[in-house]
């Protein structure tokens, strides 16, 4: 059986009265996440939910969530998973075109549910976790009363999982839809990857990672963070919940560990048991490397990949810093590493268009910027309801298929990737396109930049923008490091993702630059 839901009985077995989740006051060992996972597919089931039915779920980060979702995987129902911080009308919108045929949510979001009634058209049975007001439907709570064991259902690897939805931090957010295979696979290349180990305790700060926490028998603890807002996060919060609970693995975004690790600095502060910190969803300075190998007892880890595919490579802090650190303040971008266990990764020339068939004559020479594919177990295959969106990032290949991340990069002779910026942030000038991570890398200090193209693709002109208040020195220190930009402007506070608050909305800030840039250029200040 190919069901990602299969791992937790088994870990329930082997581990009754371990930890599975802990989310602040609340605590649940394998067995009573076990069963409690069994009681919601019962109710699930009985309140009319079909097995591989797209089912709305909006449940906050802890116990009940990683409940709910396995309880969802056991019934073979397929949980649609679409982060509300994006914004309310992008989210309805994203709803809309899912149109998921049930919904299982906390109160607030079926309120949302009842205040925009032309979103949720298509949902036909509604599950409340928590009260149940006036919106009609099922209380979970009280249709949950059946405590046998639930038979998992038997799913091949290619059903329909779970649709995931991107953040939509580089374009319209979309549904990528994972099978159970898929799933299976991410657990293989976690385990390979990074030697998790059963009775391990894993902080996780975003939060769906707690699923392959019961599936690997580890326990996850979940933070006091808001996962739409993890930028914004309690430093001393997070370190009580690394120390209290004995972590000896930590998962998370930069933003994150950009608050954690000088707060831990500066306050004296050691996390000796604290063995591995994973840092995706944005490139990880080689600073903040430095920094946290200061306070953890082990090394820093920086898995890359998209919601598409994951993981894709992995780099490790060690490596980093004793020797890719100094090319990266060079401008040669990121290195993310080597492949991940059973995945292949090609740099193939920067096309703006769908390719309809793979072709090794994609392929570019070793040291040259294109973009990055993939292809292996865990790289999904279609979004859900965006037949061109599938077209413009998926190659055909025989019966496998490429995944165009939109990432641009190269191979080293190492055989390292090396990340150089998002396609579509590329800035087209007159005589050559520039890679926005290869400028930030030199620039990039105690403040963030971001580099950007104002006008046509093509004609655009290079402008680099500074996080924080005007600075006429660091201004002028920065034109003469890099010459051929034609403005520096300040930005307060740099617009980012919703979901990992790393990734820089460049776009926005290409807006917002080019009615300023003839008056920078003219020298007047910004």
């Amino acid at each position: 059986m190919i069901n990602i839901a299969r791992h937790l009985p088994l870990q329930a077995a082997a581990r009754p009265d371990q930890a599975a989740v802990i989310a602040g006051a609340q605590r649940i060992s394998f067995r009573e996440l076990d069963q409690r996972s069994d009681r919601y597919a019962h109710a699930l089931q009985a309140a009319g939910i079909q097995r591989g039915e797209r089912t709305l779920l909006m449940v906050k980060a802890g116990v009940d969530l990683i409940a709910v979702t396995y309880a969802m995987m056991k019934a073979g129902i397929v949980p649609v998973l679409i982060d509300p911080g994006m914004g309310v009308k992008p989210f309805l919108k994203c709803v809309k075109d899912m149109a998921p045929t049930a919904m299982v949510g906390i109160p607030l979001a079926h309120a949302l549910r009842t205040f925009f009634p032309g979103s949720f058209t298509s949902v036909k049975t509604a599950v409340t976790v928590g009260t149940r007001w006036f919106w009609g439907g099922h209380s979970l709570a009280k249709i949950a009363t059946d405590t046998s064991p639930f038979a998992i259902a038997e799913t091949a690897d290619g059903d329909e999982a779970a649709v995931l939805f991107t953040s939509g931090s580089t374009g319209p957010a979309k549904g990528v839809i994972y099978t159970h295979g898929m799933f299976e696979a991410q657990v293989v290349a976690l385990l390979d990857t990074y030697g998790f180990r059963p009775g391990e305790i894993d902080c996780a700060a975003f939060p769906l990672f707690s699923l392959f926490d019961g599936a690997l028998g580890m326990t996850s603890v979940i933070p006091d963070v808001n996962p739409s807002r993890p930028g914004t996060c309690d430093p001393a919060k997070v370190v009580a919940a690394l120390r209290d609970n004995h972590c000896t693995t930590a998962f998370g975004s930069p933003a994150i560990w950009r608050r954690v690790a000088p707060w831990c600095i500066a306050n004296g502060v050691k996390l000796p048991e604290l063995q591995r910190v994973l840092i995706a969803g944005a490139p990880v300075p080689p600073l903040l490397v430095q920094q946290l190998h200061q306070v953890i007892g082990g090394d820093v880890e920086t898995p890359y990949g998209a919601t598409e595919s994951l993981p894709v490579a992995n780099m490790k802090g060690k490596e980093i810093v004793g020797d890719t650190a100094k090319a990266t303040l060079e401008g040669a971008g990121t290195c993310v590493g080597r492949p991940a266990a059973h995945i292949e990764i090609r740099i193939v020339r920067i096309s703006d268009d769908p390719i309809t068939r793979w072709s090794d004559a994609l392929v570019v020479p070793d040291g040259e910027v294109g973009e990055i594919c993939v292809k292996g177990p865990v790289v999904t295959r279609t979004y859900a309801n965006r037949p061109e969106a599938t077209a413009g990032a998926k190659i055909p290949d025989g019966d496998s298929v490429w995944h165009r991340i939109g990432d641009l990069g190269y191979r080293d002779a190492l055989g390292r990737i090396w990340f150089c910026g998002r396609k579509g942030e590329r800035v087209r000038t007159p005589t050559g396109d520039l890679y926005t991570d290869r400028i930030e890398g030199i620039c990039n200090g105690d403040r963030r930049t971001a580099l950007v193209g104002v006008g046509a693709p093509g004609r655009q002109r290079p402008v680099l923008v500074v996080e924080g208040t005007p600075d006429d020195a660091l201004a002028a220190r920065l034109k003469a490091k890099v010459p051929l930009l034609e403005a520096v402007l300040f930005y307060p506070a740099f617009p980012v993702d919703v979901r990992h608050n790393a990734k820089i909305h460049r776009y926005t800030l290409a807006l917002w630059a080019e009615p300023r840039v003839s008056t920078a250029l003219t020298g007047a200040r910004v």
